[in-house]
């Protein structure tokens, strides 16, 4: 066990690591790189199942009653961020198709690793895992809204739930019915409390090829719109910058102990890149390269701010 605690406490480098490898060969070996897209969900979805089967489900009961986070998860969510975003982009113009873009990833909170940082960042994870179905729900309903008050009604046209209900039930439901089964069984088979005993050792490095193949996958459409690229990231800066605080100043006001504190920063400022990129790709060739390429760019500046959030928010932003 010490081997596991050793590469726990030094989780950050390999992340960072596991970043730059991806995006070395997003740029080198373009080919490999976008092979690597059909690896997404898949390693995803194994990520999420090591991180769920560590989870006591029976304790879950007190985290759905917990109404006060519930409250303050769709206050900041579904209120404070939408203002935020549309502030930032008054702030920041972008082009028609790049807005499409942000619009569509910044108006939907993340229902899948939000989970893990969540944990890596030492906040309530088990609330965060009892909200994704209210999460999912509510998104579905409002992000239709959304793209009509912001973009008119054929930005309301776009909406499509088909890829939405495909990864709801892909990288979430799929994985939490196989890791409760993991656990029930568990308790009368030996061979399946050595793989339950074996998942310990698999968020760090599942994590960090998660990390990896996103990279690698998404750099070559990043590369490509560079330009637009430029004029989309200081939203996204701003955005990773501010939320943690303004989710800070809710939680104090709802009352939230540190736990729920953290998870509700970690999923104000964290969002849906890896749902919602289908939606984009169904667009009219007009939109999608450019749609999709401001996605993926979320998604990478992302993943970055999320390797300091797991330090700075525990640290800094809401020490024990």
């Amino acid at each position: 066990m010490l081997l596991k605690e050793t590469m726990e406490k030094q989780q950050t480098w390999f992340y960072v690591i596991a970043l730059f490898a991806g995006v070395w060969i997003g740029l080198a070996v373009p080919d490999v790189g976008n092979a690597m897209h059909y690896a997404v969900s898949p390693i995803l979805a194994v990520l999420l199942y090591s991180m769920f089967v560590q989870i006591p489900f029976t304790e879950l009961r007190a985290s759905w009653t917990n109404l006060r986070f519930m409250a303050a998860l769709l206050l900041v969510n579904f209120i404070l961020v939408p203002v935020v975003v549309w502030l930032l982009a008054l702030v920041f113009p972008q082009s028609p198709g790049a807005l499409i873009g942000v619009y569509l990833v910044m108006l939907t909170p993340c229902i899948d690793y939000v989970i893990v940082f969540t944990q890596l960042g030492k906040g309530n994870e088990k609330l965060m895992l009892a909200a994704t179905p209210l999460l999912f729900v509510v998104q579905m309903v409002l992000l239709p809204v959304y793209l009509w008050l912001l973009l008119g009604s054929e930005g309301a046209g776009m909406m499509q739930t088909g890829p939405f209900l495909e990864a709801f039930l892909l990288l979430i439901v799929l994985p939490l019915l196989l890791a409760v089964l993991t656990q029930v069984f568990s308790q009368k088979s030996l061979s399946t409390q050595r793989v339950l005993y074996a998942t310990v050792w698999l968020p760090v490095p599942m994590m960090a090829l998660t990390l990896t193949v996103v990279a690698a996958s998404q750099m070559g459409k990043v590369y490509q719109d560079i330009g637009t690229i430029v004029h989309v990231i200081p939203i996204y800066a701003v955005f990773l910058i501010i939320m943690p605080l303004i989710s800070r100043i809710i939680a104090k006001l709802f009352r939230l102990d540190t736990g729920a504190s953290r998870a509700l920063i970690f999923s104000a400022s964290t969002r849906n890149s890896l749902v919602v990129l289908p939606l984009a790709l169904s667009l009219s060739s007009e939109w999608a390269s450019i749609a999709a390429a401001v996605i993926v760019t979320q998604t990478m500046v992302e993943l970055a701010g999320e390797l300091i959030y797991i330090r700075v928010v525990p640290r800094v932003i809401l020490r024990d």
